[in-house]
C-alpha cells in the first residue's frame, strides 16, 4: 500500500481526504479546525491509517501564505513527511477535467491524486534563525512601504501650508526637522516667535549640533516663512493632518530603526551573511534579504533551481515548428528575492570614486560590470542586461555558499 493524506488548507481549518493507494480513497472527507484539539484528532486519524497500512502516510498540502503554518509546525514535531506544493501546480491538476467544479472536498481529493501523478519533493524544515530573519526583513519591507506612502501624503499637505519649509533643513525627515515643524507648522507661528526663542528651541531639539548652527537654522526658518505664499492658514484641517503625519513618521522611523538593529544583530551571527557581503555592491540590507529568502542553500542541488526559485529564469515557448525568441522571465519565484537581486546588480555596476583624493572612477563590482558591458555591446536592452547580471550574481551566490568561500573580484 502507498497511503497519503491531502489537506485543503483554509483560514482556521482544513478539509481532509485520505487514500490508501492510488484510486482507493479511505472513508469520507471531513474538516478539522486549526486548534490543538482539531490537530490532535487529525493525528489520531493519521495513526489509524498507519495501523491499517503499516506505513506512515505523508501529508500533502498547498502553500497558503501563513494559514498552513500551524499544521506544518504541529506535524513536523510529530515527525511526519510533509509535501508543500505550489498552488500553481495543484491549480493545473484541478483544471485537467472538462467539468468546472470547485469545492474544498474535491480540492483535498485532487491533492491526493496529484501525489500519485507527480514526483513531488518533500518539504525541508528551515532553521529558526533564518525564519526569524525572513520575518524581520519582510516586516521591514512592509513598514517601509507604509512609511513611503505616509511621506507622500505628508508632502501633499505641506505643499498647501508651508511649501518653503523644505529647504530649511538638509533632510526634511530628520528628527529635528519634523519636531520643529510640529512646533511651528505655519508661517504665522514662525513670524510670531522671536529669533532667539527659535534658536533655543532648535538647539534643544538637536543636542548634537552647536548653538551657532541652531541660530543659522532659525534664520533660514524665518526667511522661509517670509517667502511662504500661504501667510495665513485658512484650513485648520491641514494643521491637524500635518501634526498627525509627523507623529506617524516619527513612530515609523523608530520601528524601522528597531527592526534594522534586530536584523543586523541576527544576521551577523550567520556565516552566509558575511559570505554574501563579500560580493562588492551588496550591502547589509540586501545581504540580509537575500539569505533570508534563499534559506538553507542545501535545499537546492543545482544553481538553475535557485535561479528558478527567484523567478529570473527565461520562459520557453515552442509549438510545432514555431520557437519563441522573445521570452520574458517567469516571475514565478520569490518576488522579494528578485527585487533584492535587482537592487544588488544596480549597486554593483554603478561607478564610484576609488578614493576621495582622486578622480579615478571604477565600478563597485568589476566582474559584474564587465559582464554587463558585454551584454550591452551585444545589443541587449538595459533591463535584459540587468536580469542577465542578476542570473549571474545568483549563480555566484550559490557557488560561494556551497563552498563556504568569499568573493574575489578581478584586480
Amino acid at each position: 500500500m502507498n497511503p497519503v493524506v491531502g489537506l485543503d488548507v483554509a483560514k482556521g481549518e482544513s478539509q481532509v481526504q485520505a487514500f490508501l493507494e492510488k484510486k482507493k480513497p479511505y472513508k469520507g472527507s471531513f474538516k478539522v479546525a486549526h486548534t490543538l484539539e482539531g490537530l490532535e484528532s487529525l493525528h489520531q486519524y493519521l495513526r489509524e491509517i498507519e495501523d491499517l497500512t503499516g506505513i506512515r502516510p505523508p501529508v500533502v498540502l498547498e502553500s497558503t501564505g501563513h494559514y498552513h503554518t500551524p499544521v506544518v509546525q504541529y506535524f513536523e514535531e510529530k515527525g511526519y513527511l510533509l509535501i508543500i506544493i505550489n498552488p500553481r501546480i495543484s491549480y493545473r491538476a484541478k483544471n485537467s477535467s472538462l467539468r468546472k467544479v470547485k469545492t474544498d472536498v474535491l480540492d483535498a481529493y485532487h491533492l491526493c491524486e496529484l501525489y500519485y501523478k507527480e514526483d513531488l519533493e518533500p518539504h525541508k524544515k528551515r532553521g529558526i534563525q533564518l525564519l526569524n530573519l525572513r520575518n524581520l526583513t519582510r516586516q521591514h519591507e512592509n513598514i517601509t512601504g507604509i512609511y513611503v506612502q505616509t511621506k507622500l501624503q505628508f508632502q501633499a499637505v505641506l505643499d498647501q501650508v508651508f511649501p518653503e519649509y523644505r529647504g530649511v533643513f538638509g533632510d526634511l525627515y530628520s528628527g529635528v526637522s519634523l519636531l520643529t515643524l510640529l512646533e511651528y507648522p505655519t508661517s504665522e507661528d514662525v513670524l510670531a516667535t522671536d529669533e532667539a526663542v527659535l534658536t533655543n528651541k532648535i538647539d534643544e531639539l538637536c543636542k548634537s549640533r552647536s548653538k551657532n548652527w541652531a541660530n543659522t537654522q532659525a534664520k533660514k526658518l524665518i526667511e522661509a516663512a517670509t517667502r511662504n505664499p500661504f501667510q495665513k492658514n485658512l484650513y485648520q484641517s491641514h494643521i491637524l493632518s500635518i501634526e498627525m503625519y509627523i507623529k506617524m513618521l516619527i513612530e515609523y522611523q523608530k520601528h524601522l530603526s528597531k527592526l534594522e538593529d534586530e536584523i543586523d544583530a541576527l544576521a551577523k551571527e550567520m556565516e552566509e551573511y558575511k559570505i554574501i557581503q563579500s560580493i562588492s555592491g551588496i550591502g547589509e540590507k540586501i545581504a540580509a534579504t537575500i539569505i533570508s529568502e534563499v534559506g538553507e542553500i542545501d535545499r537546492f542541488n543545482h544553481p538553475k533551481k535557485l535561479v528558478a526559485f527567484a523567478g529570473i529564469d527565461p520562459s520557453i515557448y515552442e509549438s510545432g515548428r514555431f520557437k519563441g525568441t522573445v521570452n520574458r522571465i517567469t516571475k514565478r519565484g520569490s518576488s522579494r528575492l528578485r527585487h533584492a537581486l535587482y537592487m544588488a546588480v544596480r549597486c554593483a555596476i554603478r561607478d564610484c570614486r576609488k578614493k576621495k583624493t582622486t578622480n579615478e572612477i571604477i565600478p563597485r563590482n568589476k566582474k559584474l560590470r564587465e559582464f554587463y558591458d558585454k551584454k550591452r555591446e551585444e545589443g541587449k536592452p538595459y533591463k535584459v542586461a540587468i536580469i542577465a547580471c542578476a542570473n549571474k550574481l545568483l549563480q555566484w551566490i550559490y557557488a560561494l555558499l556551497k563552498s563556504h568561500s568569499t568573493f574575489q573580484d578581478i584586480a
